[in-house]
């Protein structure tokens, strides 16, 4: 797909297949947008028209298709509702553009335009435009690979973000802007694609081979991965425990990114890497400790921190953004066999911590405290870890907005700040000595549950007993990472958005 700036000052003579007009509602008496009132005037009134017949009224995702309008040069003509003028914010704008883009979803347009940033001022059109893209992206994603009789029919080869008045608009911010969310829709597409893949294909093994293209399709990613006996000559007794029962090997994928750039515009290979660590549970059956069977098999979607952090590094690569990081996703299946953990067994960590394995459902905090030991030998600035690590959190915030969890306040407002820019929000939740009692161990240094209470904040402090030395911030995304029996793509906008903004700053 190709994302662009339009710089046609004229919706009416925008030779689009088909463009996207705002209509707006006030007080119930519809209003229309700039590029709206410039069709009306072409067209002689029909938009009037249909608005004071009373058909259209504004509200928010409504939409009414033209065709063939007498004074406009495209075919077709979306008029879509846009609510309340003063309150049409970024997150009202992702809705109108999903719903536009799933009505054109079966239409048989080569290109398509988007009028509907009118009430955007100068100084957040830049993050308008972003987030067209990656709203008409997410929408526009399928996955076909096990559809027999399914095949793509779509016909849209270009997307363009369109304004009726550029002259104000700082055009080189605005097409950068529309880069960055082309390339994060990259990235989100990796990490559905990864997730949605059933648990049968989408192996630990095939993680690693997804890491390995990733790697390949970029100069300044190289990529290592740590097979079992590597671990175990490591002593990362905590991470085995759980691959251990399955007869899919487990793996540490490690892919380090080299994007900065010193002073002299050399080649900064020595700057200390943002660090993001990735569950990887590719299924998720609980181990000894058996899940329920009813919705089992959304258990494949326990790999999304994983697949969210290799998603983030290709927006990143694409990006080329000005920084190091290094991604580490720990991937291994969680099965009940003779071989698997079993409730009570004490295993010990890379850290040299021993762990009481109270409930072996508890398993991605067991992976992820070697891989968040195993990260600290690259001295990173800050380690991010994301994870569908606990139910508590779904409870606790739903699937709208996802946890954060930090030994720093300031890496969180930073993590927080992001996703209030990007529209992949996060939350912070507390942490504390208090809530680390509850992880206690009659015979290891810590158990790896701490009872029903706080599940989220637990197994934050579970983790943060690895990550002592470090700025570390814990993403819960149990509730985010994916919707119904589909990948959300998140946090990877989140993430990429931290990641622009750090990058900014260098």
């Amino acid at each position: 797909m190709q994302y662009k700036l339009d710089t046609s000052s004229s919706p009416s003579s925008n030779k689009s297949d088909c463009i996207v007009v705002a209509i707006f509602a006030n007080e119930k008496v519809a209003s229309l947008g700039d590029a709206a009132q410039n069709l009306d005037k072409s067209s002689k009134g029909t938009l009037s028209t249909i608005i004071d017949s009373g058909d259209f009224n504004g509200s928010l995702e409504q939409t009414q298709m033209l065709y063939n309008l007498s004074g406009v040069d495209a075919s077709r003509v979306l008029m879509l509702g846009c609510g309340d003028k003063q309150a049409f914010d970024t997150i009202a704008l992702s809705k109108v553009v999903k719903t536009a883009s799933k009505a054109l979803k079966t239409s048989k347009i080569k290109s398509l335009s988007f009028y509907v940033t009118d009430s955007f001022g100068d100084d957040n059109l830049a993050q308008a435009a972003t987030q067209i893209i990656i709203a008409h992206g997410d929408s526009d994603y399928q996955l076909l690979d096990y559809k027999s009789d399914a095949k793509d029919e779509s016909t849209l080869e270009k997307v363009s973000v369109s304004m009726t008045d550029l002259a104000k608009c700082n055009k080189t911010d605005l097409e950068m802007s529309i880069e960055n969310g082309a390339a994060i829709v990259e990235g989100m597409k990796l990490a559905k694609d990864l997730a949605n893949h059933p648990g049968n294909v989408c192996t630990p093994t095939y993680i690693a081979d997804q890491a390995e293209i990733v790697a390949n399709d970029y100069a300044n990613i190289t990529v290592d991965v740590l097979e079992e006996k590597d671990m175990e000559k490591l002593g990362m007794g905590s991470f085995l425990s759980v691959s251990k029962g399955s007869d899919e090997p487990g793996k540490m994928i490690i892919l380090e990114y080299k994007g900065a750039i010193d002073e002299h515009g050399d080649k900064d290979g020595n700057k200390a890497p943002i660090a993001l660590v990735g569950k990887g549970i590719t299924f998720d059956t609980g181990g000894i400790s058996l899940k329920p069977g009813a919705a089992m098999d959304e258990m494949k979607f326990d790999m999304g921190g994983a697949a969210g952090m290799l998603g983030t590094l290709k927006a990143c690569a694409e990006m080329q953004l000005n920084i190091n990081v290094v991604v580490v996703l720990a991937a291994a299946e969680n099965m009940p066999s003779a071989r698997a953990s079993k409730p009570g067994d004490i295993v010990t960590s890379m850290a040299g911590k021993t762990i009481e394995v109270l409930n072996t459902d508890a398993e991605g905090r067991l992976v992820l405290c070697d891989a968040l030991t195993y990260v600290g030998k690259y001295k990173p600035e800050v380690i991010i870890d994301a994870a569908t690590l606990t139910g508590a959190c779904i409870i606790a915030l739903g699937h709208h907005i996802c946890a954060v969890l930090s030994n720093n306040d300031g890496l969180a407002n930073d993590i927080i700040d992001a996703g209030n820019i990007i529209n992949d929000r996060a939350w912070q939740l507390p942490m504390g000595d208090d809530y680390k009692k509850q992880l206690k161990s009659s015979f290891a240094d810590l158990g790896n549950i701490g009872g029903r209470a706080a599940g989220t904040i637990t197994a934050a402090c579970f983790l943060a007993e690895f990550t002592k030395e470090y700025k570390w911030a814990h993403l819960d995304i149990a509730g985010t990472a994916w919707e119904g029996k589909d990948s959300t793509g998140r946090p990877v906008p989140l993430l990429s958005q931290y990641l622009i903004n750090k990058a900014a700053k260098s």
